[in-house]
């Protein structure tokens, strides 16, 4: 749930510097200062924010270390990986429209990114429901060394992690867990929640390709039927029945889109695919789970 709140929260400070870019890439201190501000209020402001409100309302402890590397499935990790990938694109452009070239951009992204998820790591460190878990910092790390490689590399990204959600219909067996309303079931619901890896293979190819580059096939990865953090089977009473939920893992094949690769000289059209960009757009998608395959003529 807190990623998702991240990674809204850079989202607004962040989307006024990936306008336009500086085409010499020759530092502008001016550029330099409002963004390192920038960052530094982000950082300081959304931490201290969730402190006193999301982090009050639980009981504290020694710092201490928590293995929850089974729970959900592992979904929880693919949004710290998703987060990670995001903030280090957030903060990497910016620098980019800063004029810093895309080494410095790449490692600066990268060191803001883990910096800024480990000090959620610490908090919870101090949490008595929680603890400082190596696997966040694993998916955090993944993430954001994805995200730096390839800008470090290249200046491009050749893979993108994309999120789409649709409504599972399994939050009413436990709202208090999975959420109330759409803003909570998008943050709770993990079954509702599907993580993509979205890439075009014929950019990889030094020969060119006929298929155009915003054109992506997408990797996706979800849960469903899962009740509690745990996976085990979760049986509730109904409608005076008993309905028995055996959680399992899905994999989609789909395509995509890359709107930052759709040619326009329009800075509102430019402004509007950046701002975008991190959803998985609806296509038709094929399903691998319980060892058979499904067909969705319409996947979200």
């Amino acid at each position: 749930m807190r990623w998702i709140l991240t990674f809204v929260m850079f989202m607004f400070c962040f989307t006024s510097f990936s306008t336009e870019t500086n085409p010499d890439y020759s530092p502008n201190k001016k550029r330099l200062l409002a963004v390192s501000t920038t960052n530094a209020l982000a950082w300081s402001g959304s931490i201290l924010a969730l402190q006193y409100v999301w982090y009050q309302q639980f009981e504290k402890s020694k710092f201490h270390f928590f293995n929850d590397g089974h729970e959900w499935n592992q979904m929880d990790k693919m949004g710290h990986m998703y987060t990670a990938w995001q903030i280090n694109n957030l903060v990497y452009q910016s620098y980019r429209w800063c004029g810093l070239n895309q080494k410095k951009s790449a490692l600066i992204g990268t060191g803001i990114s883990l910096g800024y998820l480990t000090t959620f790591e610490i908090l919870d460190a101090f949490n008595a429901k929680w603890g400082f878990s190596w696997w966040d910092m694993a998916f955090n790390s993944l993430g954001s060394i994805t995200y730096g490689s390839q800008a470090y590399l290249w200046g491009d990204q050749y893979v993108r992690f994309k999120f789409s959600y649709h409504n599972s219909q399994l939050s009413k067996y436990r709202p208090e867990l999975l959420g109330k309303d759409f803003n909570s079931r998008l943050l709770k619901d993990y079954n509702g929640q599907t993580y993509w890896m979205s890439f075009n293979p014929f950019r990889w190819s030094k020969n060119e390709s006929n298929v155009p580059e915003w054109i992506n096939i997408s990797l996706g990865y979800s849960i469903n039927n899962q009740l509690r953090g745990d996976g085990g089977t979760y049986i509730i009473n109904h409608s005076k029945h008993n309905l028995t939920f055996e959680p399992y893992r899905q994999y989609y094949l789909s395509l995509d889109i890359d709107f930052e690769k759709i040619p326009t000289k329009s800075n509102f059209l430019k402004v509007l695919f950046k701002g975008i960009n991190f959803i998985k757009v609806p296509f038709p998608a094929v399903e691998f789970s319980n060892n058979k395959l499904h067909f969705h003529p319409l996947y979200f």
